[in-house]
């Protein structure tokens, strides 16, 4: 039987995790690093039919003018992650991969995303989201063919749109009349980029707060199209201690009265999210978690702040201050301190193999079973980390 290799496009390609996840990959492809940090590295999920790393090639879409290799020294200058001869063991396949990479969109990106595009994507200002669909599936098209592959799965690890302004139609019959006769369609790039993904037959996974796929219009094409799609917002650090702690008080009864939690980082996500209209969506999504796992309205805060100099690195800072028994109030308080790119690219990993092997299945549509990799779950409404890590395993075995 003929070898069939699977291809990864990403969206932001050259940024802070696609890099890590373009170092990783080439680093399990050549033997140069294991398995730690990535969820199908261990037991059960290793006895799954899974995709060797090296099946795997990357290609994407980005808007800023750089290479792989030049990102991987800025992070390795800047935030000291990647060792030299790590970045010497994987330059020809970081190489390899930049030849794969193509000028992304920028309909309904907003100003302060804008303001990154270089010129090969500011000549693509002001098409029309008809014409940006189009362009993208050529895009995919191109890279299943030049690089033989049996099957392409798009992520998105751009940065975060500012949120949706307008409702968009229901049905798939009415958005797609909207994004071809529209000259200003309010569907937001990361919905175009889906939208496109699909048409092109790849599957599609929303590791970012945008709004993607989550869509019902767009969650019907996907089963039309027979693709599995999945998101939003990958659950690192912070809101993924939120989703194991919060169930630990609810469970023993005691009264979480507020819960502040600030984060500060200092990568291109950060300078983003900088931006206060960039920023709301994020704060959305980090925000919705505790009332739904302690099942009642609870004083809560997320501030988000860029600091430059941390590079990407992030802080989070919590106090709980919660009630116990004869109404005595306690605290708990933590620092959670991580890489952002190294806690994120594993998961990038983990759900590009995962989303092929439901494709191989024949899955089609939204994969709820993927809920716990995310912040806002979509066609999931189970809030609690070990619940929606249980499904996934149930997932697993099957």
């Amino acid at each position: 039987m003929p070898r069939e290799d699977i291809g990864i496009w990403l969206i932001g390609a050259w940024g802070g995790v696609s890099t890590t996840v373009a170092v990783g990959l080439a680093a399990l492809r050549h033997g140069l690093t294991n398995e730690v940090g990535l969820v199908t590295g261990r037991p059960p999920f290793d006895g799954l039919d899974l995709a060797a790393w090296d099946r795997f090639t990357v290609g994407g879409h980005e808007i800023r003018e750089t290479d792989f290799a030049t990102e991987a020294r800025k992070l390795h200058d800047d935030s000291r992650v990647f060792s030299h001869s790590l970045l010497e063991g994987v330059a020809e396949s970081l190489a390899e991969f930049d030849r794969n990479v193509r000028p992304g969109t920028l309909v309904n990106v907003g100003s302060t995303i804008e303001g990154l595009a270089g010129p090969k994507a500011e000549a693509t200002r002001g098409e029309k989201p008809s014409v940006a669909v189009e362009r993208i599936v050529a895009d995919l098209d191109a890279f299943r063919s030049d690089n033989d592959l049996s099957h392409v799965v798009v992520v998105n690890l751009a940065s975060t749109e500012p949120p949706q302004a307008v409702d968009v139609p229901e049905s798939w019959a009415e958005l797609s009349t909207l994004i071809a006769d529209s000259n200003a369609s309010p569907v937001p790039a990361s919905s175009l980029y889906a939208v496109a993904a699909m048409q092109a037959g790849c599957d599609y996974v929303n590791f970012t707060p945008s709004v993607g796929s989550d869509l019902p219009a767009i969650d019907e094409y996907a089963r039309q199209q027979g693709v599995v799609h999945c998101g939003r917002d990958g659950k690192t650090g912070e809101t993924l201690l939120k989703s194991v702690l919060a169930p630990m008080f609810a469970a023993r009864n005691l009264e979480v009265m507020s819960w502040v939690g600030h984060n500060i980082f200092g990568n291109m996500d950060g300078q983003v999210l900088d931006d206060p209209v960039n920023k709301a969506t994020k704060v959305r999504s980090k925000s919705h978690l505790l009332d739904d796992i302690l099942g009642y309205s609870t004083q809560s805060h997320v501030s988000i702040e860029y600091i430059k100099s941390l590079g990407d690195w992030k802080t989070a800072w919590d106090h709980v201050h919660f009630r116990g028994f004869l109404d005595t109030p306690m605290v708990m308080s933590f620092t959670w301190q991580g890489c952002d790119s190294i806690l994120a690219a594993p998961l990038v990993l983990d759900l590009v193999r995962l989303t092929e092997l439901a494709h191989r299945r024949g899955e089609t549509g939204t994969l709820d079973a993927l809920a716990s990799f995310f912040k806002s779950p979509m066609g999931s409404e189970e809030p609690k980390f070990a619940e929606q890590f249980a499904k996934l395993l149930e997932w697993a075995s099957r």
